[in-house]
């Protein structure tokens, strides 16, 4: 088949990631939205199953495949697939990669007792480790990443529906969000800003139950000459590269910003870069760690 006298397209999806961050769950979803849906497709035969989706006509012209690692061999094969699919004129690739924390994809391998694909015989943790090892650069190449950690089935269908419903273009998300690096750099986050070396609100008596989203602390954060050098050079980085991951096929971004809690300086940085983008980006700011300094811990 000569693909330069093909003119009807086929949106493709890739689902891979983390064996027990929810691919079945992702395959079922993108078979509500109407894909043509094939788990486990071996890479070799993804050429020719598109040339034979495509012979099908507008019948079949969205294809979601679920693509699980199993070895190097198996690796190497999707690289060079997917390198090839990207000189097809007539075909638009998208890989949604699932990924969860190690301790998550333990605690449901327990769960439903299944032994991890890559250590049949051995501990869950010694198969994860070499299923995250081997999917690195693959995980690079994805224009959309979800960490299912915190996620419920239906909080991942939803996403999903959202994102790649045929009745609305992608949407570029910015998701700004604030934390505390004591309790953890966000396992998500696509850019880290480390702010402690500012002055902390929390040495300031009357301040320190208070946080950033406060006026009194925001002030007291922003008056800083370091604070706007801070936000000058951060905000000229950032609208450099925000069209540019828009631009490569990113449908959201993970922007986030540290300080020791993630109670004051961080939270009022992150304010104040959403607001920085709101015109010209769908923004969401989130303040992970807010609720946890002593006494509102959950």
């Amino acid at each position: 088949m000569n693909p330069a006298s093909v003119t009807d397209e086929i949106q493709l999806v890739i689902i891979t990631g983390m064996s027990g961050a929810g691919k079945t769950v992702a395959i079922r979803s993108f078979e509500d939205l109407g894909f043509f849906c094939v788990d486990n497709l071996p890479p070799a035969l993804m050429p020719k199953f598109l040339e034979l989706m495509k012979e099908s006509g507008n019948k079949m012209n969205k294809v979601a495949l679920v693509m699980d690692l199993r070895g190097r061999e198996f690796f190497d094969t999707l690289v060079r697939i997917i390198d090839e699919l990207s000189t097809y004129t007539w075909v638009t690739p998208q890989i949604l990669f699932l990924d969860a924390d190690d301790a998550t994809l333990v605690r449901r391998y327990k769960e439903t007792r299944r032994s991890h694909p890559l250590a049949p015989s051995g501990l869950p943790l010694e198969g994860i480790e070499q299923e995250r090892n081997l999917l690195n650069e693959l995980k690079g190449r994805a224009q959309s990443i979800y960490n299912t950690s915190t996620m419920k089935p239906m909080e991942l269908r939803e996403k999903i529906l959202v994102e790649f419903s045929a009745n609305k273009q992608t949407i570029f998300t910015v998701n700004v969000m604030s934390f505390g690096f004591k309790h953890g750099i966000p396992i998500d986050a696509d850019l880290v800003f480390d702010v402690r070396f500012l002055p902390n609100p929390h040495y300031v008596d009357h301040m320190r139950p208070k946080t950033g989203l406060e006026e009194e602390v925001s002030s007291y954060v922003l008056k800083w000459n370091d604070t706007q050098k801070f936000l000058a050079k951060t905000t000229d980085l950032l609208t450099f590269m925000l069209p540019l991951y828009k631009r490569e096929g990113k449908s959201q971004l993970v922007i986030a910003i540290g300080c020791t809690g993630g109670q004051h300086r961080s939270v009022a940085l992150a304010e104040y870069i959403g607001e920085f983008y709101k015109k010209d980006y769908k923004i969401q700011v989130i303040h992970r760690d807010i609720q946890k300094r002593k006494g509102l811990a959950k």
